[in-house]
């Protein structure tokens, strides 16, 4: 018998269904950052056990979700940005990789400050692409999430 979702669990599930494409990616980049301050966390565990699985558990979290927007990236239309782009994940992906082999706290923050101004400018695009914050059909070529 599986629990039943929470109700803050049932509306994040709703959001992510219900989102237009490029609010979903804003979403990415948020669940990544808020994966990486959880791994922050456990370097200051002094419970061995605790220490490697807040780390590399959160870690693999965020990896899963640059992963995701590496693979979302519309290489036809995006040209020279998703080339980019895609340099840039496959690099983020790689520093996270090597702070949660060694257990390094460098990779995790570098990674946060990449995300945080990825998302900061992907929320500033999405504002002045759609000022009224209504779903618009019309979605950047190079969104990052093909539509």
């Amino acid at each position: 018998m599986s629990a039943r979702p929470t109700p803050w669990q049932s509306y994040r599930q709703v959001a992510a269904r219900t989102a237009p494409p490029g609010q979903l990616v804003l979403m990415l980049f948020e669940g990544a950052i808020r994966f990486l301050e959880q791994a922050k966390l456990g370097f200051a565990s002094d419970d061995p056990l605790e220490f490697n699985l807040t780390i590399s558990n959160n870690v693999i979290r965020a990896q899963d979700i640059i992963n995701e927007l590496n693979l979302s990236l519309n290489m036809q239309e995006g040209g020279a940005f998703a080339t980019n782009q895609r340099r840039l994940y496959h690099y983020l992906d790689w520093r996270l990789q090597e702070s949660n082999h060694h257990k390094t706290q460098a990779g995790i923050d570098e990674t946060i400050g990449h995300l945080t101004i990825l998302r900061d400018a992907w929320a500033e695009m999405l504002r002045t692409f759609n000022p009224h914050g209504a779903a618009s059909e019309h979605q950047p070529a190079f969104a990052g999430a093909s539509a």
